[in-house]
């Protein structure tokens, strides 16, 4: 029982979506325990004790209003997210998306939530799932022990699908000589562009695709090779290349929207780097995600123009994430439906990237609190985009279950829908906005 002599929600994970859920819980005068078991025990993608560390990319996605993940951040912005402010205050130069320096990003999450009055940090494993009000955030990396004690509780296999990540460089090692700066379109708020761009004609493309498929990947381990689930979001790089020849020239690797300063033509295929950090001095390989072994990875990657003396500060790499089958498991308030007291937050729930994670830690702490203080939860309007999201988790084809991100495709359709695509967008953006506000105001928040 804490000071405030009421019994504390648990939250289990401290990553994105366990750090917003119990901020938002705290924030609403129930105190919270909040467990991350690094780094007393480690996961094979994290590389800190930070909560709210990026493993994948720095990239929050598009941060444009009349976007999908812009107009998902818009809306968590209006409800007050945690982890979207520390993103805006950690920002990095990526055009029209939201980066961000990731060592910073996770320095101030962590130290918003250790200053918190209401929430106690405690480092260590959960091996099961505790009585009481709960939010289980335990990610994709859930640990094998746990992940046995979810199985056992909810009765069915888990779903799971392999996710890749990408490598980065050291700034200093790429060949400005032969890469250039821009953004697609123009797009950036410097005028020679956020990204690093490393242009190749169709020789050097051909060459750099036959190398990688050619190149020597980690092998998987028994069980996984049975069952071998790509998430289409995040295909490592060679598995695009082995879908055809022409694969990565039309995907990560498309030239769309940029010229070569040098030669004032569009290059046959292109790469980008974007900035990783706020000093400037890493930049990750754009949509680069991969299982190449990691001496592989260096002697493909260096036949990228630009990048022949380029030196890794991180290599890719490959994990499994677990995640459960939400449309079975979930209601669109993230509550199990066998056990309202016990929410669900983060990729766990078979949503994906980053600000999905988020918006889920959210909703449950949030609910998590009204549950606890003898409110009604929160189901949120299928029209804004963290309500679609939800209800996509809870509502999906459990037979043909995949993970889910922001995107239009998951909103009801509108009464009205204008003929222009940019138009629809932007009439997507002011529905939401709209739709969240007269939520809030009826719910007198």
């Amino acid at each position: 029982m804490s000071e405030t002599g009421q019994a504390p929600v648990r939250v289990i994970g401290g990553g994105l979506a366990g750090s917003e859920a119990a901020w938002q819980i705290a924030q609403r005068g129930v105190p919270v325990q909040l467990y991350e078991m690094r780094p007393q025990r480690a996961t094979p993608a994290h590389q800190t004790d930070r909560l709210a560390e990026l493993v994948c990319s720095n990239s929050l996605g598009s941060g444009l209003a009349d976007r999908a993940p812009g107009v998902l951040k818009n809306e968590l912005r209006r409800l007050g997210s945690l982890l979207i402010a520390c993103a805006d205050r950690a920002v990095v130069p990526a055009g029209g998306a939201l980066a961000v320096d990731r060592d910073v990003f996770a320095e101030q999450v962590t130290q918003a939530v250790h200053t918190h009055p209401l929430i106690a940090i405690i480092r260590e494993e959960v091996t099961s799932i505790p009585a009481g009000p709960c939010v289980l955030a335990s990610g994709p990396l859930t640990s094998p022990t746990l992940a046995e004690e979810l199985g056992r509780l909810l009765g069915t296999e888990h779903l799971y699908f392999y996710d890749a990540i990408a490598p980065t460089v050291h700034a200093e090692t790429i060949n400005m000589a032969v890469a250039f700066r821009a953004s697609r379109y123009g797009r950036g708020e410097e005028e020679e562009g956020d990204y690093i761009n490393c242009p190749m004609t169709e020789e050097e493309y051909q060459r750099f695709v036959a190398a990688l498929l050619a190149a020597e990947t980690i092998t998987l381990r028994d069980f996984e090779r049975e069952d071998p689930r790509f998430f289409e979001a995040c295909l490592p790089v060679e598995q695009i290349a082995a879908r055809g020849p022409q694969s990565l020239a039309f995907g990560p690797m498309r030239p769309v929207g940029l010229r070569d300063p040098r030669t004032g033509r569009r290059p046959f295929a292109v790469v980008q780097l974007r900035q990783d950090n706020l000093a400037g001095t890493l930049y990750s390989l754009v949509g680069f995600q991969t299982n190449l072994r990691w001496g592989e990875q260096q002697r493909v990657l260096r036949l990228i123009p630009g990048l022949e003396g380029a030196e890794f500060a991180r290599y890719g790499m490959m994990h499994r994430n677990t995640f459960i089958n939400a449309p079975v498991h979930l209601k669109p308030t993230l509550q199990l439906r066998q056990r309202d007291d016990l929410l669900f937050a983060g990729q766990i729930t078979g949503v994906e990237g980053y600000v999905g994670s988020i918006g889920t830690g959210l909703l449950a702490g949030i609910n998590a609190a009204r549950l606890v203080r003898g409110q009604p939860v929160w189901t949120l309007p299928p029209t804004t985009m963290l309500g679609a999201l939800c209800h996509y988790v809870a509502h999906a084809d459990p037979q043909d279950f995949q993970p889910m991100k922001a995107n239009f495709g998951i909103m009801p359709p509108l009464a009205a829908a204008p003929r222009h695509k940019s138009d629809r967008k932007r009439a997507f953006a002011e529905r939401s906005a709209s739709d969240l506000e007269s939520f809030l105001v009826s719910e007198g928040d």
